[in-house]
């Protein structure tokens, strides 16, 4: 819950206040614009009425002179309404009319004029008012008689101050309505900005499953949140897979190590014949390698995950990178008794990292003369290249013993090896070389049964 100066010092109340002050200014000069125009068209309304009715009397005194004039002015001065009419001789002296006087000055001066005037008795029966104000238009006729037409504008002014009544109103409510909004709208991005803080407080607090939560609005905020949860899962993957490493590597890695210093102290105790001293040595410079190599796997695979490949993406042949592994590794493969054929399509343009891919393949081919070595009938790989709707797909089978089906997840892991592949060499990282190569090209590594034996498919899109 947050008290009004805390949302003042928000970015998004003082956002949402300059907003609704932008809203109330322009409602402020709409409605005021409506009240003045509408203001301004009755009066011009009653000044078209009095002009109306100098024409109509105008006539009458062109017709009929000054008598007729007369009559007719005090015919229309009977009838009630907000009509002033006024007709005096030169002399000024009243002759007909509705009004007991009227100003000098207006009687001298013909034009448009506004005074208050005393309505005198019987002047509207219905209206028990005894003052007024007039708006009337003063005529000198040829015949020195000054007539007077007008209206009473009391009830006009009276509207007047109604619209303006409730343009004042209409104001006041569209301030408060607008700063309610405001505060509730306010508000409402806040809990969704403190959903996001609370969230990583307490993922810095330790607790790296916590996501932020996602409504069903489906807004930016929801869109923002499952951007930031799937960066959330990838760090939290890293995460896992940093403390696995650092583990797998202090547990497979001290065996060697304690292996390597046991024969070296060996070698060094008196008595040891030179012939054992320089063997020693020898396995000392393997073990050696095969950490470096160790190592130089973990340190390309947090490479790839990191997104920075050793080159740029290029077009590259991939059937001739399979050839070119296959030519490599065939005398290998023959030397074990394994044949290795090989099923490619049209040479294939793919856009990726050569180095990379040749590696993955590398690592697939060395796997499976590993465990086709054990093959009941005739050990054999194949390797097989082709596209399916845009997608590239690399295949490598053997017909060894195969992974178990609740093994193929596992085996992906880094430094994980299978209890039947212990006695051969390796750390185990293979698979996951491959698999973080997949991932770098938006592609994904399956195993499957090759019955007998597995195969591990590539599906590398070839747009991305």
């Amino acid at each position: 819950m947050h008290s009004f100066w805390q949302l003042w010092r928000t970015t998004t109340f003082r956002l949402t206040a300059l907003l609704v002050a932008m809203f109330v200014v322009f409602a402020i000069a709409i409605l005021g614009y409506i009240a003045y125009q509408t203001s301004i068209m009755i009066q011009r309304q009653q000044l078209q009425a009095i002009d109306t009715e100098i024409e109509q009397l105008n006539r009458q005194y062109q017709r009929l002179g000054t008598r007729g004039l007369v009559v007719a002015l005090q015919r229309s001065a009977t009838r009630p309404g907000p009509g002033i009419y006024y007709v005096s001789d030169p002399a000024g002296q009243a002759i007909a009319g509705n009004v007991q006087s009227i100003p000098i000055y207006v009687l001298e001066n013909p034009g448009t004029h506004t005074f208050n005037y005393d309505r005198g008795e019987g002047f509207n029966e219905d209206d028990p008012r005894t003052n007024g104000v007039a708006l009337v238009k003063s005529f000198l006729l040829p015949s020195g008689f000054r007539l007077v037409v007008g209206r009473d504008i009391v009830e006009r002014r009276s509207y007047a101050a109604v619209i303006f009544q409730a343009f004042g109103w209409g104001v006041l409510w569209i301030i408060i309505l607008s700063v309610i909004v405001g505060v509730i709208s306010a508000r409402s991005v806040l809990r969704r900005v403190d959903a996001v803080s609370d969230t990583a407080r307490k993922i810095m607090s330790g607790s790296m499953s916590e996501r932020i939560p996602v409504t069903k609005r489906n807004d930016e905020f929801d869109g923002l949140a499952t951007n930031l949860n799937a960066m959330l899962e990838r760090i939290e993957q890293l995460m896992q897979g940093l403390k696995e490493v650092t583990d797998n590597v202090a547990h497979d890695l001290k065996t060697p190590l304690t292996r390597l210093r046991n024969k070296v102290e060996g070698a060094l105790k008196d008595g040891t014949k030179p012939e054992r001293q320089r063997e020693a040595l020898e396995t000392t410079i393997e073990e050696c390698d095969q950490l470096i190599r160790t190592f130089n796997a973990l340190l390309l695979i947090a490479r790839v995950e990191a997104g920075s490949p050793s080159s740029a993406f290029v077009d590259i042949d991939l059937a001739e990178v399979v050839a070119d592994i296959v030519e490599l590794y065939e005398p290998v493969a023959e030397d074990s008794g394994i044949i290795i054929s090989t099923e490619l399509a049209a040479p294939q343009k793919f856009s990726g990292n050569r180095e990379l891919i040749g590696q993955a393949l590398v690592n697939l081919v060395e796997n499976a003369i590993k465990y086709a070595k054990g093959a009941k009938n005739d050990p054999a790989i194949t390797i097989s290249l082709r596209t399916e709707n845009a997608t590239t797909i690399i295949e490598v089978a053997d017909n060894g013993a195969g992974i178990p089906v609740e093994d193929r997840t596992r085996v992906l892991e880094r430094f994980v090896r299978l209890e039947k592949s212990r006695s051969e060499p390796g750390s185990g990282l293979g698979l996951s070389l491959v698999a973080a190569v997949a991932r770098l090209h938006k592609g994904e590594i399956e195993i499957l049964d090759n019955g007998p034996g597995a195969l591990i498919r590539l599906s590398l899109p070839t747009q991305r």
